[in-house]
């Protein structure tokens, strides 16, 4: 497998030095106004509670203050704080809101950005392929469910992480009335988890879509023999001719993230004229709480190049005249579950990897899994599966449980 180096993922941050035993004192006005803010939270610098800040250099403060998460994320994969719970960290963070309190010049720039251009285009719709899809098959081998399902699991009666994907993709077949023979549309298909799940316990057939070269190449050699067709393609290319017909469903599982607010309407209209009359579309995606709210300047630089997560007012400007919502499911708070069951996988399967990787991508990874967590966990993200027909149902959409 080949992976990328440390300094290909991370960019231009210097190696993680090693803390010391007693920081220095926090001397200036804006250490001492993010240490005030963090108190709003309870969280303490350098308390004994585990999700207390353990401070190794006191600029990581002034790096939080004038870049916001992109400064406090950089800062921890550099080695100046530690925090034995990251996801607590977070979760204490957000739910004081001590995000809304800082209001970085570059934060505004990087909004502006975001509102004026298209930074999903066709052209840059490969850049999340190559920069995190990519990144290695055996590396999200160790750390996803054995189907390698990358979204949120459906943990209502599942005790594991293989269990609440099973479940996740079972609940979704039947909020499509899956029947043998039908044909299904997956936009966004990842390794081929529904695909290859819908293909074996429901009898459908499958075209599926994927940006990323390494999630093709997969699906096709785990699934061959199933009537089951991964094509390495973008979604905009998508249309009755070019799928030999209407399908009868359509499946989105974790890809509308990376569509875009300039595009939801484009990738509707896509959906719409690939979906026959009487089809429904099963549309399942991470949502924020405010329309007006800017990606993550972390997460768009180190993670998800160019995603943006959707509000439910969004979704609602980009269906309307084009589908009726029969359905919104949210279960967020399951996706709490399922990051800390993939942190738990990816630390134990970390010395597989360090070599390669390094560690300031391992400080990396674990604070992406674990800001995510904390994030859901203090209800900043939901998880929603919308399920969508052209016509509406007749008598009414009944969800299954």
């Amino acid at each position: 497998m080949a992976q990328p180096s440390p300094a290909a993922a991370v960019g231009t941050i210097e190696p993680a030095t090693p803390p010391v035993d007693q920081p220095p004192p926090l001397s200036t006005a804006p250490q001492q106004l993010v240490a005030g803010l963090l108190g709003k939270a309870d969280i303490r610098i350098n308390g004994d509670r585990p999700w207390d800040m353990q401070l190794h250099d006191p600029a990581a403060l002034e790096r939080a203050l004038a870049e916001g998460n992109l400064g406090l994320g950089e800062a921890y994969m550099a080695g100046a704080w530690d925090c034995d719970q990251l996801d607590g960290f977070f979760d204490r963070l957000l739910r004081a809101h001590l995000d809304r309190e800082v209001h970085p010049a570059r934060i505004a720039w990087h909004a502006l950005q975001v509102r004026m251009f298209n930074r999903q285009s066709r052209t840059r719709a490969w850049q999340v392929g190559k920069a995190h899809y990519d990144l290695g098959n055996a590396f999200y081998e160790a750390m996803l469910d054995p189907l390698m399902a990358y979204s949120c699991g459906y943990w209502r009666n599942a005790g594991t992480l293989a269990a609440a994907q099973v479940a996740k993709l079972e609940l979704i077949c039947r909020k499509l009335g899956l029947q043998p023979g039908m044909r299904v549309l997956d936009i966004g298909c990842g390794w081929g988890s529904f695909m290859g799940y819908a293909a074996e316990h429901h009898g459908v057939q499958c075209i599926g879509v994927t940006v990323s070269k390494e999630q093709a190449r997969y699906a096709q050699e785990r699934y061959a023999g199933l009537p089951l067709e991964f094509r390495l393609q973008d979604y905009r290319e998508l249309d009755e001719h070019a799928l030999g017909g209407r399908v009868d469903r359509i499946v989105s599982v974790g890809m509308f993230e990376h569509v875009g607010h300039k595009n939801h309407r484009q990738y509707m209209e896509v959906a719409e004229r690939c979906l026959g009359d009487d089809g429904l579309f099963l549309l399942h995606t991470i949502g924020k709480n405010e329309r007006d709210s800017t990606p993550d300047r972390w997460i768009d630089k180190h993670i998800f190049p160019n995603g943006e997560t959707p509000s439910i007012g969004q979704i609602g400007d980009a269906i309307d005249g084009l589908f009726i919502a029969e359905d919104v499911h949210n279960f967020g708070a399951d996706y709490d579950r399922t990051l800390m069951a993939w942190h738990a996988n990816f630390e134990a399967a970390w010395p597989r990897f360090a070599h390669d990787l390094g560690e300031t991508f391992h400080r990396k990874w674990r604070y992406y899994l674990l800001s995510c967590a904390g994030a859901f966990r203090a209800r900043e993200l939901q998880l929603w599966q919308w399920v969508l027909s052209r016509n509406g149902v007749s008598g009414g959409y009944r969800r299954p449980e």
